[in-house]
């Protein structure tokens, strides 16, 4: 990568250089590409700056257009000097020029704006670049669900993992199961207001996700966060199984025990699980995940497998193997918990998602690695290094800390390939998770996402070996996203590791 000087642009391209000066951005400028691409341009230039450039089908001083010979999958070029050309190898790869372009448009002193010059190669690290949203333990709704997916597809994410259930609700309507969001949805953790996604928001969920280039996987956590259940179909749930650490955690936050039947609302885990030996539980995940995959477009569904405290392991072994089967004969490729390869039988292909730590405690590393010996691979998001649910600070009003306070710096500084002893190419990328135990509103979950998404991304897209991929070109480069995150409206973090840029 050639950087005669840092470009403020995150993630970091794989190759850039740059010019003198700037393309003066006027509304004299023509954009002329793919209707969809051409149409977030413009509304996101006119955002940031309040001009509003005109689109033409004919020639145009900025050009968008794919060429499948232009680089790998979602890779693209990008070219600035009186005029410019972004050049996507497909789809993703031109929407993905155009986050770069938007990165590029800045404010001079006088208030005139333009984009800086640039020639630009670029193309992702990984495959796999995931965010995810809980929505169980705190509800959110489909316009923020929105502005999470363009937020976060704008750092160059493509997956949106959507955990869908927990001990504290059920956000996802199911025909064949109508209780589940009839008696299972109402309520949130600490008892703040529910909610959940009728069949067509989960649809425009879905719609929307994919016009940014993003697939979703739905998650509903299974064999055990499934309290929620048992409020709607009893039938179907074991009692509770309270443990000391459960019952001194509860005690210390003030916060109540799991009753069986009745709605949950504080934060423990790990006290819940499925009748595992009912035939009837099995009717019960073969119908949610047959009635997901008919409005799931993507190729994953995520069956949990997290926390199960409270199973016995030859149980476990028998849902873990029943479950994953049960996706595969709906046409999907089973995502879970890297806990779900203790079970010898899962099924062949079934996707690990790691959460231990940056350097692997007791049985976890064994664990993700059965992933890779049954034919699956793995996505690692390191809760000490990934879980944006984490305080920033110890006295960060937001976030827990039974992971570790991950400020931005230590969000950037760990590799995906770096962790487990597995073959590198076994890794299909990264993920980070936002658990909202703490948020209530959405501006707290932006508070708590942004800026470190920002690192993750980079860790996903960007070559590890890129002179650009050190702390202090990063922290740099951070800082400038500050006027393109304040024109939309992003409720960031300001954190003092980073200089934050005003125009």
């Amino acid at each position: 990568m050639v950087f005669p000087h840092p470009l403020p642009l995150v993630p970091a391209p794989v190759s850039a250089t740059t010019g003198e000066g700037r393309m003066p951005v006027t509304r004299a400028l023509r954009v002329t590409g793919p209707a969809d691409a051409t149409t977030q341009l413009i509304e996101a230039v006119e955002r940031r700056s309040g001009i509003r450039l005109p689109s033409t089908d004919g020639p145009a001083e900025i050009t968008l257009r794919i060429d499948p010979a232009n680089g790998s999958p979602e890779g693209y070029s990008l070219a600035i000097a009186d005029s410019a050309e972004i050049v996507g190898a497909d789809e993703a790869g031109l929407f993905y020029g155009v986050q770069t372009l938007l990165q590029l448009l800045r404010e001079d002193e006088d208030g005139t704006w333009g984009f800086l010059r640039v020639q630009i190669t670029d193309a992702p690290r990984f495959p796999r670049r995931g965010v995810m949203l809980d929505v169980a333990r705190h509800f959110f709704g489909v316009d923020d669900v929105k502005r999470f997916i363009d937020s976060t597809s704008a750092l160059k994410f493509n997956h949106l993992h959507l955990h869908l259930s927990d001990d504290q609700g059920w956000r996802i309507h199911i025909d064949s199961w109508p209780r589940l969001t009839e008696l299972s949805s109402s309520t949130s953790a600490d008892g703040d207001p529910g909610g959940f996604y009728s069949k067509d928001d989960y649809r425009e969920i879905v719609a929307y996700a994919a016009s940014r280039h993003m697939i979703v996987i739905p998650e509903i956590d299974l064999p055990g966060h499934t309290h929620a259940i048992g409020v709607a179909y009893p039938e179907l749930v074991e009692a509770p199984v309270l443990n000391d650490d459960l019952i001194a955690d509860s005690a210390r936050l003030g916060q109540p025990l799991p009753v069986a039947g009745e709605t949950y609302t504080g934060w423990g885990v790990g006290h819940s699980s499925v009748r595992i030996h009912e035939e009837r539980t099995y009717d019960f995940v073969r119908d949610v995940v047959r009635e997901l995959a008919e409005m799931t477009p993507g190729p994953y569904i995520h069956v949990g497998g997290d926390e199960s405290l409270g199973t016995p392991q030859a149980d476990f072994d028998l849902f873990a193997s029943r479950a994953t089967a049960i996706v595969v004969e709906a046409g999907k490729t089973p995502v879970a918990w890297h806990e779900m390869g203790s079970a010898e039988n899962i099924a062949q292909g079934t996707v690990g998602q790691y959460w231990g730590s940056i350097s692997p405690q007791g049985t976890h590393a064994d664990e993700a690695a059965r992933f890779v010996d049954r034919g699956g691979a793995l996505i690692m998001s390191p809760s000490d290094a990934a879980y944006l649910d984490m305080k920033y600070a110890p006295d960060f009003p937001l976030g827990l800390d039974w992971a570790g306070i991950i400020d931005v710096r230590t969000a950037y500084e760990w590799d995906p390939t770096a962790v487990l002893d597995v073959p590198a190419a076994a890794i299909l990328g990264i993920e980070t998770p936002l658990w909202s135990e703490t948020t209530p509103n959405y501006s707290d979950v932006e508070q708590l996402v942004f800026p470190r998404a920002a690192a993750h991304a980079e860790i996903g897209w960007s070559p590890r070996e890129s002179p650009a991929r050190t702390w202090e070109s990063f922290r740099s480069r951070l800082g400038a996203l500050a006027p393109l995150w304040n024109a939309e409206g992003i409720a960031f973090h300001r954190s003092a590791e980073v200089s934050w840029s005003e125009r």
